[in-house]
This record gives C-alpha cells, sequence and structure tokens, in this order.
C-alpha cells in the first residue's frame, strides 16, 4: 500500500520542461511535511531548559542552540546567592511538572538546592550539548528577505564576537535577571564593603560590622534575619511599608490543603523526614494528591488582590493583626511597615523570623529618606549621620522589560519602542513588528500568581504549535498584529483598576512607579492564564509565506498526506468518533 501510494506521489509531482509552467504551482511536498528551521534561546534558565526538552518532544527537523551568559545554567538561581535566599513556593510546586523532585528537603526550598536541582536536570537529560555557556547575545535584527533573524554573540571567555541567524528567536532571559544599583548620590564613593542582593560576593563576611540594608522587597526581607545574628548593628532603610504574611505552611493549613498537610512529616524547621521524603518517593499516587492540592490552594489566591471585596478586606483585617503582633505593638514599627494601601499591592512576601528580627536590640529602622552617600556612610533626610563598615543595596532590578540589547525588528529597536511606550505583548508572549520571536515572562505575564515552572509550561506548548504551524503550513513568518496587541492591552488596563495592583503603591509590578501602568502581571488567575493559553488565535496574527507567489495553501502540495505514507494508522478517525479534531 505504501509503495503505491509513493508511486502516485511521484506521478503527482508537477510537469517537467517543455511543458508550459503555470504562474502559481503548488509544492511537491505532502501535507504534513516539516520544513527545516534553526532555533536559537537566550537563556538556561527554567524556561530555556524547559524549552529544551519540549521541542525535543514534539518537534522535528530543527537545529537548537542556547546561548547563556553564565557560566553555569541556573538563570536567577545561579545568580541569587544572598544568605537566607530561598523560594517562598511550595517546593513540590516550583518544579518542572515533568521532572518531580521527591528529594527537596524543606517546605519552601533553599537557592543552592534550586540551582543544584536544574543543574541535574540538565546533566540528567543530555541538555548540555545545546547550551553555550559564557556566550552573551548583543544584537539581534531580523532580515525580512531571509525571514531569519541575525544574531551577534560575543564569547566572555575570549572577547570574540560571531553572528549566528535563526528562524526563531527565544527570549528566555528571564524578567529579573538585570540587577541595578540604586540612584542614590554619592553611592559609589562608600569606601567600605557595597554589595547588591543579586550580585552578592561569596567572600563578603558582615560578622561584627555595622551594615546597612536598603530596601524591604522580598530579598531585603529575607536577608536581614540571615545577617542579624552576626553583625554588631544593622541599619534597615525602608521607603515604603509593605505587607508581610504569615508563613505560608501556616496559611495552606488553614485552607483545603489542612487534610493532606496534616499527614506531611515535618521538623520545627520545616525540613521533611527521612521517611517522608521516603514515603514521596515510594508512593506515586500519595505524592500526586499532595502536589496537587497544594497546588490548587496557591492557584486559589487571585481573589485577594480584587479591590474592595469582602474577602480582600477580611484578609486586611487579619493581617494588620498579625503585623502588629509580631512588632510586638511597636507603634514607630507599625507606622512604618504596615502599609495604607490595599493587600497585593507589592508583591506579598511571607517574614515572620524578618518582623521578629526587627525588634532586635542591634537593629534599627530608619524611615527617613536617604540624601547621600559618603566615604563613610549615609546621610538623610532629617540630618542624621550613620557610619558603616558595609552597604548592602536589596534595590531589585530593571524591570522596564526594556530588552538589555538591541532588537531591531520591522519598526526598529524594540529599546527604543518600549522606552518611550507602555511595553505590550500579546498574551505576554509575542511582540507586533518582531516575526517569530517570542518572550517568556514578557509584559503581563503572570508572574506574581505562583510557580514560575508551570507558567513556562504552557507558554512553550504555546510557542512549539507555533513552531509547528510555520515548519508544515509554508509560514516563513508571522507576528501578531498591532491591532490585536492594542486591544488586549486595552482590555488589560481597563481590567487592572479592579484589582489592588493599580493602587497607589510604588512595586516592580509597575516599573516601580506609584501609580503607573501594570506592565508586570496577566489581568486574571493563573488558571485564566492558562485557559487563554489553549487555543491559537489566527486571526490575531500577519503572515508572511515561503513560496514566492504568496498562495497560504501552497503547503496543500501534492494532494497527500503524511498520514497515509508515514506508516501510522491511517483510519485514526474510526478509533474515537466523536472526538474533536
Amino acid at each position: 500500500m505504501t509503495q503505491r501510494l509513493t508511486k502516485l506521489r511521484d506521478h503527482l509531482q508537477p510537469e517537467g520542461e517543455g511543458s508550459q509552467t503555470p504562474r502559481y504551482v503548488p509544492a511537491q511536498t505532502s501535507l504534513g511535511t516539516a520544513r527545516h528551521v534553526r532555533i536559537v534561546t537566550i537563556g538556561s534558565g527554567v524556561s530555556g531548559l524547559n524549552m529544551i526538552r519540549a521541542l525535543r518532544k514534539h518537534v522535528t527537523n530543527y537545529e537548537h542552540v542556547v546561548y547563556e551568559k553564565n557560566p553555569k545554567v541556573g538563570g536567577t538561581w545561579f545568580e541569587n546567592r544572598y544568605p537566607g535566599c530561598k523560594c517562598d513556593i511550595p517546593s513540590h510546586n516550583y518544579q518542572l511538572s515533568w521532572r518531580p523532585n521527591h528529594e527537596w528537603s524543606n517546605f519552601f526550598s533553599p537557592a543552592p538546592e534550586i540551582e543544584a536541582y536544574l543543574g541535574r536536570v540538565c546533566t540528567e537529560e543530555g541538555m548540555a550539548s545545546e547550551i553555550r555557556t559564557q556566550h552573551e547575545v548583543i544584537k539581534a535584527v531580523w532580515d525580512e528577505s531571509r525571514g531569519t533573524w541575525q544574531i551577534r554573540i560575543k564569547d566572555l571567555r575570549t572577547g570574540n564576537e560571531f553572528d549566528d541567524r535563526a528562524d526563531f528567536l527565544l527570549n528566555a532571559s528571564g524578567i529579573l535577571n538585570d540587577w541595578k544599583w540604586p540612584d542614590i548620590p554619592g553611592l559609589h564613593d562608600f569606601r567600605g564593603d557595597l554589595v547588591h542582593s543579586a550580585n552578592w560576593p561569596e567572600d563578603f563576611s558582615w560578622a561584627n560590622k555595622t551594615v546597612a540594608l536598603i530596601g524591604n522587597g522580598s530579598s531585603g526581607i529575607q536577608i536581614l534575619p540571615a545577617l542579624q545574628p552576626d553583625v554588631k548593628h544593622l541599619v534597615h532603610f525602608v521607603r515604603e511599608p509593605t505587607w508581610i504574611v504569615p508563613p505560608r505552611l501556616q496559611t495552606l493549613q488553614m485552607g483545603k490543603a489542612s487534610s493532606i498537610l496534616d499527614n506531611i512529616e515535618t521538623d520545627e524547621a520545616g525540613n521533611f523526614t527521612p521517611a517522608q521524603i521516603e514515603k514521596f518517593r515510594s508512593d506515586p499516587s500519595f505524592y500526586q494528591t499532595f502536589v496537587k492540592t497544594v497546588e490548587e490552594e496557591v492557584n486559589s489566591n487571585f481573589p485577594i488582590v480584587l479591590k474592595d471585596s469582602e474577602y480582600a478586606q477580611l484578609i486586611r483585617k487579619s493581617l494588620v493583626e498579625y503585623m502588629t503582633e509580631a512588632l510586638e505593638g511597636d507603634e514607630e514599627l507599625c507606622k512604618a511597615l504596615i502599609p495604607d494601601f490595599p493587600v497585593g499591592c507589592r508583591r506579598l512576601a511571607p517574614g515572620d523570623d524578618y518582623l521578629r528580627s526587627l525588634k532586635r536590640p542591634n537593629v534599627t529602622v530608619v524611615t527617613s529618606p536617604i540624601t547621600r552617600v559618603t566615604s563613610s556612610g549615609i546621610e538623610t533626610a532629617d540630618g542624621g549621620v550613620i557610619k558603616l563598615d558595609a552597604i548592602v543595596c536589596a534595590t531589585g532590578f530593571n524591570v522596564s522589560f526594556c530588552p538589555r540589547f538591541p532588537i531591531v525588528g520591522r519598526a526598529g529597536n524594540l529599546q527604543d519602542i518600549w522606552t518611550t511606550k507602555v511595553p505590550t505583548s500579546y498574551m505576554s508572549c509575542a511582540v507586533p513588528t518582531l516575526p517569530n520571536y517570542f518572550t517568556f515572562l514578557g509584559p503581563n505575564a503572570p508572574i506574581g500568581h505562583g510557580s514560575v515552572f508551570t507558567i513556562v509550561e504552557h507558554v512553550a506548548k504555546y510557542v512549539i504549535r507555533i513552531i509547528l504551524k510555520c515548519q508544515t503550513e509554508g509560514i516563513k513568518a508571522m507576528a501578531p498584529n498591532e491591532k490585536a496587541v492594542a486591544e488586549f492591552h486595552e482590555h488589560i488596563q481597563a481590567f487592572m483598576p479592579r484589582t489592588a495592583w493599580a493602587a497607589n503603591c510604588k512595586s516592580w509590578f509597575k516599573d516601580g512607579k506609584e501609580d503607573g501602568p501594570v506592565t508586570a502581571l496577566h489581568p486574571g488567575s493563573r488558571i485564566h492564564f492558562f485557559h487563554m493559553l489553549e487555543r491559537f488565535r489566527g486571526e490575531d496574527w500577519d503572515y508572511a509565506y515561503m513560496n514566492e507567489n504568496g498562495n497560504r495553501f501552497h503547503y496543500l502540495g501534492n494532494g497527500l498526506s503524511l498520514k497515509e505514507l508515514d506508516g501510522s494508522d491511517s483510519t485514526w478517525y474510526l478509533n474515537e468518533p466523536d472526538r474533536l479534531f
């Protein structure tokens, strides 16, 4: 049968020389044939590693290379090594769904353990062959005529630069990886130790020193209790109040997950007992139930940020009571740290040990603005002069979404576009005028909604479907059209005032602004985002085709389908008659 079809396929080839060639000639290939593509990914953190596996699982006839600027894989978990650094999402939900780790030591994993997990995934899955470490992408330019990205790369070991090309450019460099110093006059005049939380030197010793800690975001909240026991004195500069939530395990036990959590054995520090780790490993049904139950609880947090709801008011009341009790009713500290803005306006962070550390005798909280840094310390607006041995800046990252290198598409450099206009994207992962370019955790992704692992897995599947569409339908280039992106942005901005995210507070959700547009978060829950990505809306995209004629049906080819030529079940439609295509 297959031999007869092959002969028929050969018979259906276009007429040879001597015949009059029509203006449009159908392709010689069969329907479903995938053209060869080259894919370049930037970054080997969670998104990049998952993409390697997703491509291997679902795509054929491709080549793939990942350029990573760091000497090792792991992304943010390679870079973030400050004391106290850990994830505040439950460990067994902060992992790749296709690569469960039964041996997490704690309910909330320390950074080195997460880095080791990602390194182990890379090694055991044989991913290193596709990754070029210490290679930094420094420029990417779209070539319209070829339908490819021309990419400039720098080998950070030698300083040499070279060019590469890609049919698809995938930006997996993440949102929280471009750290920045705070804009404080005289900062670099300081002669003591000057440290940024995202670039922590391994040899930095804070023991018996007077240390300033600037910033009370997620990093500052973790760093302070880690430094406090060993410093001579710690001066904590707080610019804005922030909502601190009780330990995550405590809040999980108050919800639907309580029944299964009662069966989990941990010590006082939240470490799983050896017997519990063995049960995770040996009882797959129990483990799956545990992971899914906790995941459901994490997914249910969205109503907290719905502004002025009865539930939000209840949460606010309970957090005021919790923070007041943890601060032992200290009026000055409560005034400095308990916000007036709604719960969720800034990222919620657990910090029971942080709040209690603030009451230690060797900790001082300063709310007066810093006016300048001198060679020996910090001066504040109220006239204070504080002598210091070290300054730690837990002041975050550049979260403007502006790329670190030029990405030049049909309408110019994305750096210029997103510097002068509000960053907008299509469903967080594609950009108008940048064909065949996709980004993970771009503008208005659900970055504050829970584990990024499952988020980037969903984005990868969405991108994979587009790559397959281009491979098998003769599409050279595709990009979301500007009208669709404008309407998506219109929806986001109309929805956000319903949430605490848009309230008056300085937040990286709004690029550090007090009342700017919310650019970092998806307008809905995690499940809402996942559901949105399930269906590809072809009507929102502009296409350019491989054949010169531009006929969109050129891919229909010679009249035969690979489904009748590849040896698979060619009567599959009889197996499940009620299944939709």
